[in-house]
């Protein structure tokens, strides 16, 4: 476990490093984020540089190919899928600031690209034999074979839009994000004995912790599109490539939930012209009931580390 304390470690310092360089760079070039204008609470935000998600999954990404290199295979694959969606996300970030409104990519556009990259990601899984599939809080496991495509193409996007819909608090998503990877990260020790890959996830947590520094209310910085896609990206492969994907929504249930209270908001509004939630995603319904960004932001990552020690201790 030292050595992962010490990559985590690495990752948190390069992190801090990077963040501390990048926030008056992103001021110079007056890359701040255009907020929302119904979201009301968060109109002093407008201005907080963005795209801030750069250092910390550039912090991870180094710390493992110093540690690995190409040597790998799941890890280096993993770091192309996830560095593939934060180039989406980043252009999405830099059409938003070139045109000074909250439109990047079109809608259709951003599907496109994520689902190319959600699809190499899971033909890679069928052609390297990544296809098992481990049943939570069980010792069953079962083969998918070209299932995994599928599954896989539909896992992807779900975990890369559902992370993205939870970046709406300072702190949330790093938050969440950093108790998930702790927590996926022993899951894959103590499963699938995939070495590289657990690295992987506690260098993102040891990243997003030292990027969480800045990012804590009141945020310095934004991770943007850039960070929250790829950090999505991550959730999908640490699941995905290990056989634990059904763990996904377990441990990371909260990224479920902001998704869940999407859809079910824009179907019931259409079919009554009234709300379920005074905001979705929900996390705006709490704030908007008085509850700190702070609290909300504390209880999401808590619920995900106590889901991610329950699945642990069902191993036992």
């Amino acid at each position: 476990m030292k050595e992962y304390l010490i990559a985590g470690l690495f990752s948190f310092a390069l992190s801090l490093l990077l963040c501390w360089v990048e926030i008056p760079l992103l001021k110079r070039l007056k890359a701040g984020q255009n907020i929302l204008s119904y979201v009301e609470e968060h109109k002093s935000k407008s201005g907080t540089p963005t795209m801030g998600g750069l250092a910390f999954i550039l912090s991870a990404a180094t710390v493992c190919l110093c540690i690995y290199g190409l040597s790998d295979k799941p890890l280096y694959v993993s770091l192309a899928i996830g560095l593939g969606f934060m180039l989406v996300g980043f252009l999405d970030d830099f059409l938003k600031l070139k045109h000074r409104q909250n439109l990047g990519l079109k809608a259709y556009q951003k599907i496109i690209f994520q689902t190319a990259v959600a699809l190499s990601a899971s033909i890679y899984c069928y052609l390297d034999g990544l296809t098992v599939l481990y049943i939570p809080f069980t010792d069953i496991c079962v083969q998918l074979g070209w299932g995994i495509i599928p599954l896989g193409v539909f896992v992807f996007l779900a975990a890369v839009n559902s992370v993205n819909l939870t970046d709406g608090l300072d702190g949330l998503a790093g938050n969440s994000c950093a108790a998930y990877f702790l927590c996926m990260g022993l899951l894959i020790l103590c499963r699938s004995r995939l070495y590289a890959m657990s690295t992987l996830c506690f260098c993102l947590t040891g990243a997003l912790l030292g990027y969480l520094v800045f990012n804590t209310n009141r945020a310095s910085v934004f991770m943007g599109d850039t960070g929250s896609l790829s950090s999505g990206g991550f959730v999908a492969c640490a699941g995905v490539f290990s056989g634990n994907l059904l763990y996904i929504a377990v441990i990371g249930l909260v990224f479920v939930l902001s998704s869940i209270t999407v859809i079910v908001q824009v179907i019931y509004y259409k079919k009554t012209g009234k709300r379920v939630f005074l905001m979705a995603p929900i996390h705006h319904h709490f704030q908007k009931l008085g509850y700190s960004e702070s609290k909300i932001s504390y209880c999401y990552g808590l619920i995900t580390l106590v889901l991610g020690v329950l699945s642990l201790l069902a191993l036992l």
